[in-house]
């Protein structure tokens, strides 16, 4: 079985994450392999009631490529009505809308979204029912396990979906009280992948070709999702794609790193304006050059920088 997105197949994809997947990362991490990528999540309420920061982080750029929208919410109609109103403004359609069930974080969960949705497998049937009636494009989830080791459905919450629609499910192998602490688990992801009739993507700990190869044969997944290990660090889907057709790692330069890094600031630029683009990047231009001579000091003196001249000015130090 495989995750079919007009009409290709998807094995490696970038996770949705607040605060990163912008999209100059998700055409970055599109240009070094990703088959396909996600919208940090949108609120549907937000969307109802017109907030324009909201409607922002819903537009796709169509250097992007494939790129799945993802909302959340707690109340169907909500979502419904959200998907119906981004896919009839939206200059460059999402190929597929996806629903958050696995956020974790305090705001979200004590609003009753989010990793929170996994206590009602009910609600999340009625959700995907209803957001499955406003589109024909794939509709997908992406849950955690449950909410702790003492209530872990995710077979239940995952069956909901696939009744109620689903095209695929994306399970992370982590309760909502583990956060991103401890271990994914396997056996819990493998156990959702053989209830359901749908393609399963695998999600949580893969960070390189060898940690996809095992989350793939331990899980029996159809694809895998990479989170936090894109950060700073887009060669990852090249090193697992490497590893999924048998090929050896290729080496990553710095004089890669640093057009790559400098590449994805400028994409930042253009779309949000220098300002802006500068200070939500810092984190993650820091990260390319993690475990490298320098790389502490050079993420303080990046705190700092405010243009695109100071930033180039920093990383051209590197190494020397």
């Amino acid at each position: 079985m495989s995750v079919m997105i007009n009409k290709r197949a998807v094995r490696v994809c970038l996770a949705p994450m607040a605060g990163f997947t912008d999209s100059a990362m998700r055409i970055i991490s599109r240009e070094w392999g990703a088959d396909l990528t996600f919208t940090e999540m949108v609120s549907a309420k937000a969307v109802r009631y017109g907030d324009k920061k909201t409607l922002t982080l819903s537009r796709i750029d169509e250097r992007e490529g494939d790129c799945i929208l993802q909302l959340f919410g707690s109340e169907p109609d909500t979502l419904a009505y959200a998907t119906e109103a981004l896919l009839a403004t939206a200059e460059i359609k999402p190929v597929g809308i996806d629903i958050n069930m696995g956020c974790p974080v305090n705001k979200i969960f004590q609003n009753g979204e989010g990793s929170a949705l996994t206590k009602n497998p009910s609600l999340i049937y009625d959700i995907v029912k209803s957001t499955r009636s406003a589109t024909d494009l794939p509709l997908s989830v992406k849950m955690r396990l449950g909410v702790d080791d003492a209530h872990k459905n995710a077979v239940e919450c995952a069956l909901a979906a696939e009744s109620a629609g689903a095209d695929f499910i994306t399970v992370h192998g982590r309760t909502r009280a583990q956060m991103y602490s401890g271990e994914s688990d396997l056996l819990s992801i493998a156990e959702v992948k053989s209830a359901l009739h749908i393609p399963l993507i695998a999600s949580g700990d893969v960070v390189d070709g060898e940690s996809a190869l095992r989350i793939l044969s331990r899980t029996g997944a159809d694809a895998i999702m990479v989170g936090r290990a894109a950060i700073g660090n887009p060669f990852v889907f090249a090193e697992i794609k490497s590893a999924l057709d048998g090929n050896a790692k290729s080496e990553i330069t710095l004089e890669t790193k640093m057009t790559t890094a400098l590449r994805q600031l400028s994409l930042a630029i253009e779309l949000k304006g220098e300002h802006t683009a500068v200070l939500e990047s810092r984190k993650q231009l820091a990260l390319y050059f993690k475990g490298m001579k320098g790389a502490s000091a050079l993420r303080g003196a990046l705190n700092t920088a405010t243009t695109y001249a100071e930033i180039t000015e920093l990383l051209s130090a590197i190494g020397e």
